[in-house]
């Protein structure tokens, strides 16, 4: 919006400078350039109330002496009879009309708005629609003109939900479609509400005799329809951030005044229509609470002063928000207006001390866990606290996210259950995870518990010493008494019988409250690692995979060890894994049997046979190399 510094200064006693307004206009928050004596102004979507002359002198207010109380008629008016029904309140809650009219047109203007059409570069269309524009600019209410002779009929304003051709006062023809709120005559569209007028009704350089309407339209009735019609107008860019909704009759009373200055007024008449009164936001005075809010430290007389400068009222210990202030709702918001007459320049930065908090022996405990299993091949896994399965003990969610996750989980075994059946199902056979959450029950109230919980199948190792090594009951009760050696853990067998899965891998789980793992944990060394010795993220192919499979037989077992290392340490891109799926030792026969698994996979293209076949029997030919070795069928 543009705003034409002479028109400020006018009404600032102090007469300050272009330079000293800017400054004021930054520090109160409101961004703006200036280009030849005029302040092109960008205000935040919440500040509808400073689109206006009025509007930026109310904050201007707060650092000069301001006097904008432009003059109105104040004499009596007769009453409007209108033939008019409103049947959307909901959406326009008041509305007013005036009628006017004059004995003369004029052929020049003066005083101010003579002024604001030379200062602002802008064009002239006639009397009553340049008056309407003026006072707009001037009050921040839009209002709108029907030149009076073309409305016989009754006038209506209604929500419309149908596809419908309208004409604008700017010769543009649109078509409606979706919700609009309009006003029609005699059931043709003459007004799309809060956006543009019609150009049946609309007033011309000979209309004489002028129906002004003045109204408050909600700000979501008209949000969108400007951009939706492509019709860009300051009314809609007001009405989209929200009116004054009590200032109707004073801004009548300035169109009869400005109409006055050019023109013989023959007779006029009002009416309003006011479905509700405009709800009144108060809140008390608390400068303590404005004081915390902001770092600062002002008097209450002080505080109050800022505030009345800006237009809101103190009475008997409440602050009453002005109706044009429709942004200002909490305490919050009043503090955000003192901070900004201050100036957030001037408000001195707070040293913030923030005190060292010390880890708990449960957060310790937890920590050594995790970074012991860790250690010994676990992967740690984070599922979601919300399941389907109800039990007696399940705790519902009275809004869940999913309505098949509609409660809290009794135990964290089940999701790692199903962690490990996904896993199995893409062809990981050794699978080890744990997780450390919460677990929620309805005894006695919301009973909320910590827990381990643990889950493993398959072969502990990959390499050929260990590969024939189930994980079982033995082999995780040995691990855990490195932890606790006193202690005893009860590890459970879980039954595939009821689980979706071909493996026959014995699942070995087991789930314990954190409090189980006393202080003696921490006796652990600390793990000492350098940055570099960590692993570096890779990101994960989402092509396809496949396998081929390797047999041999080993007759020399000193032989043993180089074939795995040659195997084992194969460079090729496509060779995603290698890993010992089989290994039997005769010892009758003097001979090893080893089979290995290469998984081929590409991070760019899915790999076709030629490709996996070249790099296979490459390796076929470097192992048979080796004295020793055979590969059965070759």
């Amino acid at each position: 919006m543009k705003i034409a510094y002479s028109h400020l200064s006018q009404y600032i006693e102090e007469n300050p400078t272009i330079e000293q307004i800017s400054d004021s206009l930054f520090q109160l928050g409101h961004e703006h350039e200036i280009d030849d004596g005029i302040f092109d102004m960008e205000f935040t979507p919440n500040r509808g109330d400073c689109l206006s002359l009025n509007g930026l002198l109310r904050d201007l207010a707060v650092f000069y002496t301001v006097d904008f109380n432009q003059e109105i008629y104040t004499e009596k008016l007769n009453e409007l009879q209108l033939d008019f029904e409103n049947l959307s309140e909901s959406t326009c809650p008041k509305i007013s009309f005036l009628k006017l009219e004059i004995e003369n047109i004029p052929e020049i203007y003066k005083g101010s708005l003579d002024n604001y059409f030379k200062d602002l570069s802008l064009n002239k269309n006639n009397l009553f629609t340049d008056v309407s524009n003026y006072l707009s600019y001037e009050t921040g209410q839009p209002t709108h003109c029907y030149d009076a002779s073309t409305m016989s009929g009754k006038l209506l304003f209604h929500e419309i939900d149908k596809n419908e051709e309208f004409e604008t006062l700017l010769d543009k023809k649109i078509t409606l479609s979706g919700k609009n709120s309009v006003f029609s005559l005699n059931d043709n569209i003459i007004n799309l509400a809060g956006i543009v007028g019609g150009k049946s009704t609309s007033c011309s350089t000979n209309t004489k005799t002028v129906i002004v309407e003045c109204a408050f339209f909600q700000p979501e009735a008209i949000i969108g329809k400007s951009v939706k019609y492509d019709i860009q107008s300051e009314a809609s860019h007001k009405f989209e951030r929200g009116v004054d909704p009590d200032c109707h009759d004073r801004v009548l009373r300035r169109f009869i005044k400005l109409v006055s200055e050019h023109a013989n007024i023959k007779d006029m008449s009002i009416i309003s229509y006011k479905s509700k009164d405009n709800p009144i936001t108060q809140m008390p005075v608390n400068v303590g609470k404005i004081n915390q809010i902001i770092g600062i430290n002002i008097s209450e007389k002080e505080y109050l002063s800022y505030l009345s400068k800006l237009g809101f009222i103190v009475e008997e210990g409440l602050i009453e928000v002005p109706s044009f202030r429709s942004d200002v709702k909490t305490q919050n918001d009043l503090a955000e207006e003192v901070a900004r007459v201050i100036g957030y320049d001037n408000i001195a930065t707070l040293e913030i001390s923030i005190p060292k908090k010390e880890k708990t022996n449960h957060k310790a405990i937890e920590n050594k866990l995790r970074f012991f299993l860790l250690d010994h091949g676990f992967y740690e896994v984070i599922n979601s606290p919300f399941v389907g399965l109800s039990s007696e003990e399940a705790i519902k969610v009275d809004n869940p996210l999913d309505s098949n996750r509609e409660f809290l989980r009794t135990n964290i075994t089940n999701s790692l259950v199903d962690n490990l059946l996904f896993n199995e199902r893409r062809q990981k056979d050794s699978i080890k995870l744990f997780e450390i959450s919460d677990v929620y029950l309805s005894s006695n109230g919301i009973n909320k518990k910590r827990k381990l919980s643990v889950v493993a199948s398959g072969r502990v190792g990959l390499n050929y010493e260990d590969f024939s090594k189930k994980i079982n009951k033995k082999y995780l009760t040995a691990l855990f008494q490195e932890i606790l050696p006193n202690e005893v853990f009860d590890f459970e067998i879980l039954s595939r019988d009821l689980l979706d899965t071909k493996i026959k891998n014995e699942i070995v789980t087991l789930e314990v409250d954190i409090d189980r793992f006393s202080t003696n944990i921490l006796s652990f060394k600390e793990i000492s690692k350098s940055p570099e010795s960590f692993a570096q993220y890779s990101p994960i192919s989402d092509l396809p995979s496949s396998f081929k499979d390797i047999s041999y037989s080993i007759k020399d077992y000193s032989k043993t060890q180089e074939l795995q290392d040659l195997l084992l340490n194969y460079q090729s891109d496509i060779i995603k894994n290698v890993y010992i799926f089989d290994y039997f030792k005769n010892e009758k026969h003097k001979e090893i049997k080893i089979g290995f698994r290469f998984i081929f996979q590409s991070k760019k293209v899915t790999l076709n046979s030629s490709e996996i076949e070249l790099v296979y029997n490459d390796i076929v030919t470097k192992s048979l190399s080796i004295s020793g070795i055979s590969i059965p069928g070759i």
